[in-house]
């Protein structure tokens, strides 16, 4: 005679972690924090403007411009993942590779990351199409 135990697992083990769903206001979280990372997360003093790791990663020739890249990337990928139009998605794409081909230059790349912020014009993009097709992602900030 065998005799058969069932185990029960829990649904969630442990606290969930804020960002890390694949909701629409999971991926706000996630693709603002990145946008924040790679455009403002660094105070500069005495110039009253904050740089992200897309400026300090673009001081080290090719490796930084191609992993900012990616990253910047990422955010596309996120966009598509919420099902943004191929036409947003190209610019949002355009937008990437024009910060990327430009950052390239030595001297004047380091200067035109201060200035353009594609990261930053994408999460435009992808709070418009989250407000329009996902309101009940929006964050009210105080």
């Amino acid at each position: 005679m065998t005799t058969t135990t069932s185990t029960v697992r829990p649904a969630r083990m442990g606290p969930q972690i804020p960002g890390l769903g694949n909701d629409p206001a999971s991926v706000r979280q996630r693709v603002e924090v990145m946008e924040r990372l790679l455009e403002r997360s660094i105070a500069v003093p005495g110039l009253g403007r904050a740089i992200g790791l897309d400026a300090v990663m673009g001081l080290v020739p090719v490796v930084g411009d191609l992993i900012t890249a990616a990253l910047g990337a990422w955010l596309v990928w996120e966009a598509r993942n919420l099902g943004m139009s191929k036409w947003k998605l190209w610019r949002m794409g355009a937008n990437v590779a024009f910060d990327t081909a430009i950052g390239a230059v030595p001297v004047v790349g380091d200067a035109f990351d201060f200035v353009f912020r594609s990261n930053s014009r994408n999460l435009k993009m992808i709070r418009k199409h989250l407000d329009r097709h996902h309101p009940q992602s929006q964050v009210i900030e105080g």
